[in-house]
């Protein structure tokens, strides 16, 4: 089978088109075709991890020793990269009861990662579900990453109709998913992004776009129940002023600084630091293909590319001009 192979961190360059061998089921797995993957900052960041000191991670030093572990000190020990997928299944091993041949499906990896290519076999449990009736193959593979994130983390700070929200950071993968999300739930959404992107997130239902590069939104006097700082591109200190009584800061991305800032406010104000990690499980899975059926979710692709052209599509997102995702046709 084809898939993009890497051996060594890099440029785009280094994701090669190689012929590899096609996985064969065990008892309690399933072999996918693949039919549509998609490019995320999980994928930019492995490819070259070797350019990342840690303090230029998003999150603590001993976070970034692991990754380093997992992926590799001077050579990717993954050589496949791609975590979020659609496609069909092709045969199942003979202990999987949950799925059959046919079936159309869509999940996450997160970091075993192994989407970019014309196969994939992975476990019965892994983070699988039946694809939203509602969707294409390249729909579908662009959602689970971020929409997974954002339900999980937004969940986690009990988000409720009627709350202001300002989402900083609103057009990524994780941001574009929580300003649908949050919609969802009845809150009234403010979305922060730069000047090309504001149409994207308007499209996406947020109330309100700031552009960062004309206004700064910890200055302009409106107040939030929640702010949730994707990258966390902000500070708690600045934001403290724009969050209502009984506030919250939220990060998917944190350093030490972060997680001793939510020890302190745990016990110290009535504001607070919620530093979050979100894994992704199937049930989320499962809630997010109902959001998805229901309409309120829905997939804005910017640009599609052939698996050939995966290098390009890296360098496309790296020029940080994209609206919307960016997915990858694989073709049989």
């Amino acid at each position: 089978m084809k898939a993009i192979v890497y051996t060594k961190f890099g440029p785009p360059e280094v994701l090669q088109l190689k012929e590899v061998p096609k996985p064969s089921p065990k008892d309690n797995e399933i072999l996918i075709k693949v039919y549509a993957t998609s490019v995320n900052y999980g994928d930019l960041v492995a490819r070259n991890f070797i350019e990342i000191a840690p303090r230029k991670f998003n999150m603590p030093g001993l976070f970034w020793l692991f990754a380093k572990i997992y992926l590799g000190f001077s050579r990717p020990k993954i050589s496949i990269l791609g975590n979020e997928f659609a496609g069909e299944i092709e045969s199942v091993g003979k202990g999987v009861k949950s799925f059959k041949q046919g079936d159309r499906v869509f999940g996450y990896l997160d970091q075993s990662m192994g989407a970019y290519a014309e196969y994939l076999c992975i476990s019965e449990k892994a983070v699988l579900a039946i694809m939203p009736y509602n969707t294409t193959y390249e729909e579908a593979a662009v959602l689970p990453y971020g929409a997974l994130m954002a339900l999980s983390l937004l969940q986690k700070v009990n988000i409720r109709s009627g709350q202001k929200i300002l989402i900083n950071g609103a057009s990524g993968g994780i941001g574009s998913a929580a300003v649908q999300i949050a919609k969802h739930f009845g809150a009234e959404v403010t979305g922060v992004c730069g000047t090309p992107r504001l149409e994207f997130v308007k499209a996406l239902g947020a109330d309100k776009v700031i552009d960062y590069s004309q206004e700064d939104f910890t200055q302009n006097g409106e107040t939030y129940d929640l702010i949730f700082d994707i990258l966390g591109k902000s500070s708690f200190p600045k934001c403290k002023n724009s969050l209502n009584q009984n506030g919250r800061y939220l990060l998917s991305s944190f350093k030490s600084k972060q997680l001793f800032q939510m020890l302190w406010t745990s016990i110290n104000g009535s504001k607070k630091v919620i530093c979050a990690i979100a894994p992704g499980s199937i049930k989320d899975l499962i809630s997010v293909k109902e959001l998805i059926e229901a309409g309120k979710i829905k997939a804005i692709i910017d640009r599609h590319f052939s698996l050939e052209n995966i290098a390009e599509a890296h360098r496309y997102i790296e020029q940080g001009q994209k609206q919307g995702n960016v997915v990858i046709r694989v073709t049989h």
